[in-house]
């Protein structure tokens, strides 16, 4: 599985957040779609629209990452 980088500091790791700001640690694949780091935790109630780079304040769709 090949992950998607930030565009600002060239990272993979990022977080989602729920409406209770609860954060869940995800990756993004180069298929668009957002998997949580750990495959027990489900992400139910989690707006996967925007993910939140954990390296530097950038924010955004999943669709403005980049590869590399």
């Amino acid at each position: 599985m090949r992950k998607m980088l930030c565009p600002q500091c060239k990272i993979g790791a990022f977080y989602i957040r729920n409406e209770a700001a609860e954060r869940r640690l995800v990756y993004v694949t180069t298929d668009g779609e957002v998997i949580p780091k750990y495959p027990e935790e489900g992400l139910d109630g989690f707006d996967t629209s925007v993910v939140y780079c954990l390296g530097c304040s950038w924010s955004g769709s999943p669709k403005k990452l980049v590869r590399f």
